[in-house]
């Protein structure tokens, strides 16, 4: 199809006929003991530039706004590894100590606009439901099928055309997600007491920090540090979430067909990226490996690789493919096949 991903770029997942997806799981586990020096040490050289980088962007604001907001931008990409750290945290995978994970992913929160507590709930959902297509909608892309968005209304039929936009996926969204989203215990709100203080207390730390920020320098260090900043660390976040699950050959099923270790296994890509963008997103490419076994550290992924070149070589996207995935709507479940708009047209009208 013309629009659809070459075949050979996108090959279906393969590993020796021997090897299921239990056996996969089973084979990792060596790999999920923590390293708690490794931790730290991973958390200071990713805390520390970034506190550097907002101060030295804090710095350039009176002698360059450009070079500020310049600044700020790369410190998004430190901040989304500050994310991956809380994301490992929520996991009970980035250090042995428990409390001590709990608190780094809370104090992690406030610099990511996300309340901790909330959003380990949030994603143990998505990983529970990953590739589920009765059960979307908390933590994920939602994904219609072909037949589906056929019997769609002309305006529902818009508005799903509209949330799938680049505009709103990886420009409104983001924002919205982090900015807006986060300051409530959205999806959670009857499930008690500890979600609101995780999303409360998060909310009053924020509220700090941006009023030490306001008091010390102004509304100017908001504007050309602390935005640019969030905004790139939110929208580069959502589009490493969305790559990671939607790609042509994913794994989607209804209740009656879905299985939990094969959806999180062939459901997830291996995001095939340079090694200092590997580094900055703390090698949440490697995704396949992580819904296996959620309990791997972030720095041990590239050791399960090593290990293992079949899984090396699974599910594989490159940075220039990841972009023609934006282009991919609908799940096609003769073909098995994420489609664009225009590829299930066309496949209707031949049909």
């Amino acid at each position: 199809m013309a629009n659809a991903l070459r075949a050979e770029e996108f090959a279906a997942p393969s590993y020796p006929a021997e090897k299921t997806t239990r056996d996969w799981a089973q084979s990792l586990i060596k790999y999920r003991r923590p390293n708690n020096s490794r931790a730290m040490t991973e958390l200071c050289i990713t805390l520390f530039p970034f506190l550097a980088l907002w101060a030295l962007a804090w710095w350039f604001i009176a002698i360059s706004p450009v070079v500020s907001v310049a600044i700020a931008l790369l410190n998004g990409l430190f901040l989304v590894r500050l994310f991956a750290i809380q994301h490992d945290c929520g996991h009970g995978a980035f250090i042995a100590n428990s409390q001590l994970a709990n608190w780094i992913g809370r104090c992690l929160g406030v610099l990511t606009l996300t309340p901790y507590a909330v959003w380990r709930k949030t994603h143990a959902h998505h990983h529970s439901t990953s590739g589920n297509l009765d059960h979307q909608g908390m933590g994920d892309v939602v994904t219609r099928t072909v037949t589906e968005y056929a019997a769609l209304s002309v305006s529902q039929k818009f508005v799903y055309r509209l949330y799938r936009s680049p505009v709103v996926l990886f420009g409104l969204a983001p924002a919205y997600l982090f900015v807006l989203q986060n300051r409530l215990p959205i999806g959670f709100m009857d499930q008690g007491a500890a979600l609101w203080v995780s999303a409360m207390g998060t909310n009053v730390m924020i509220a700090i920090v941006v009023s030490l920020i306001v008091y010390f320098g102004g509304i100017w260090p908001l504007v050309f540090v602390f935005t640019p900043t969030v905004l790139v660390a939110a929208t580069v976040g959502v589009w490493l979430f969305f790559i990671q699950h939607q790609f042509e050959d994913g794994h989607f099923d209804h209740d009656e067909d879905w299985d939990i270790q094969d959806a999180a296994f062939h459901g997830s890509s291996h995001y095939k990226l340079p090694s200092v963008l590997n580094w900055l997103t703390a090698n949440i490419g490697i995704h396949h490996v992580h819904h296996l076994n959620c309990r791997i550290p972030f720095y041990r992924l590239p050791e399960v690789l090593k290990d293992h070149d079949a899984l090396a070589h699974m599910q594989t996207i490159t940075l220039k493919q990841s972009f023609q995935c934006a282009r991919l709507h609908l799940w096609d479940e003769n073909q098995r096949k994420l489609l664009s708009f225009a590829d299930a047209r066309a496949l209707s009208t031949s049909a």
